[in-house]
């Protein structure tokens, strides 16, 4: 449910001049503005008319417009590829806390994680016609159910963001239902050309 979150990024590896020039050439290419709207930011998904899928990236798009003024700038859509393409497991990991923590309480509650996996499920259906094998066996609700079970260590029905990421850390299973989403990052390596990992 998060972008890919793995430790083979590399972090410390800076951004050198001429790749975000590249990586501006390719936000003015598909956003001639320079900055990207909700709806262009849909249509890179594929799923600009899809109003099952309308939920899920429009919190991922909430997740990236850092100064919450509807668009993300060049700013942001540096700070995005940063994130998806080098970022720490950590940062991905409080990225993604942020994106499921709809109402900004600083928890995630069951209702907004049933609401971004049934999301998730309805969207991998609609882009792939099909769920993948971990999905076909569980429904949204046991995924939710499993996770908080695992994760929710003090039992209080809330995932605090230390929760969510030590949670993550110490399950594979946590850690791969976190990665069932549409991942943004193939999507931006695709986008901005990109090839590292």
């Amino acid at each position: 449910m998060g972008q890919r979150l793995t430790e083979e990024s590399d972090p410390d590896k800076e951004i050198d001049v001429a790749e975000l020039q590249e990586w501006y050439k390719k936000l003015v290419v598909e956003c001639p503005s320079g900055t990207l709207f909700l709806h262009e930011f849909k249509g890179f998904f594929g799923v600009a008319d899809n109003k099952e899928a309308a939920d899920y990236i429009e919190n991922m798009f909430r997740a990236f417009d850092k100064n919450g003024d509807n668009t993300i700038d060049f700013l942001e859509y540096v700070a995005a590829l940063n994130l998806v393409l080098r970022g720490e497991l950590e940062h991905k990991l409080k990225w993604t806390f942020k994106m499921y923590d709809k109402d900004e309480s600083g928890c995630i509650d069951k209702t907004e994680l049933l609401e971004i996996v049934e999301s998730i499920y309805r969207l991998k259906k609609a882009c792939h016609g099909e769920l993948n094998e971990e999905c076909n066996l569980l429904s949204p609700d046991q995924v939710v159910d499993r996770i908080f079970k695992l994760v929710d260590e003090n039992g209080d029905g809330e995932l605090s963001l230390d929760e969510f990421i030590d949670g993550a850390r110490r399950d594979k299973w946590v850690m791969k239902m976190l990665q069932m989403d549409v991942n943004p990052g193939d999507w931006i390596k695709e986008r901005s050309g990109s090839t590292d990992c």
